[in-house]
């Protein structure tokens, strides 16, 4: 029986006082790759940011990755984060460091002390994206495509039965993000790592479908099929 990575049953999704998504069911297995749709200010980066932790789930029940959302506090907030892989649009890259101290120090950040150990990781995560060699590199010397391939070696450190992609392939050309969205399919498939990716881009969408999940007026609608707006 497939492990299920994402379950949320008859949860209100709130940011403060205001009710942004109701009643939402959604169940995901591990390995599987998820759009998430969605005009902007539908409900998209609440939905994440409850996934996250970031939002407190007050009404319904919902767990992420074996981590109960409803009994989750800022002390155990970390610990959800460790099973998750966050990816960017903008890249959130620190500018003063190589791409080796980049994510040598979200390592550190989670808990990593033993400096071999991190240096293996590091050049595993960069071998898996296709960056072995580029890890003396500074983040101003490499072109979009290889920054959001660092961004998503950062996402993989922890080894994460769970990634949240928010738009990777917004600030990318077509050709680059193809090649980024190739990355995230074979992630997926090699590593058995569930996918959750909100994004705007229709043209990627069509030319690498899979399941998709979409926010609209209050709702989450699953196995939604693309409109164009």
């Amino acid at each position: 029986m497939a492990e299920i990575i994402v379950e949320l049953k008859h949860a209100n999704i709130y940011q403060g006082d205001n009710l942004i998504l109701q009643d939402v069911n959604l169940s995901i297995d591990k390995g599987h790759f998820v759009y998430l749709v969605g005009k902007t200010g539908t409900g998209k980066s609440s939905l994440l940011k409850t996934l996250y932790g970031d939002l407190t789930l007050r009404e319904g029940e919902g767990q992420v990755a074996g981590f109960n959302l409803r009994e989750i506090d800022w002390k155990k907030v970390p610990y959800l984060r460790r099973t998750l892989g966050v990816v960017f649009q903008d890249f959130q890259l620190l500018t003063d460091r190589n791409v080796n101290e980049n994510l040598k120090f979200v390592l550190k950040a989670t808990g990593w002390k033993d400096g071999h150990l991190m240096d293996e990781k590091v050049a595993d995560v960069l071998d898996k994206v296709g960056l072995k060699a580029k890890g003396h590199k500074m983040p101003f010397e490499m072109s979009g495509g290889e920054q959001q391939r660092v961004d998503i070696a950062r996402a993989l450190l922890n080894s994460p039965k769970l990634i949240l992609a928010d738009e990777p392939t917004g600030n990318l050309d077509p050709e680059t993000s193809d090649e980024i969205m190739q990355l995230l399919f074979r992630i997926s498939g090699d590593y058995g790592t569930t996918i959750i990716m909100a994004t705007h881009d229709y043209r990627v969408i069509n030319k690498f479908p899979a399941r998709m999940v979409r926010t609209e007026r209050g709702q989450v609608i699953d196995n939604a099929t693309l409109t164009f707006d």
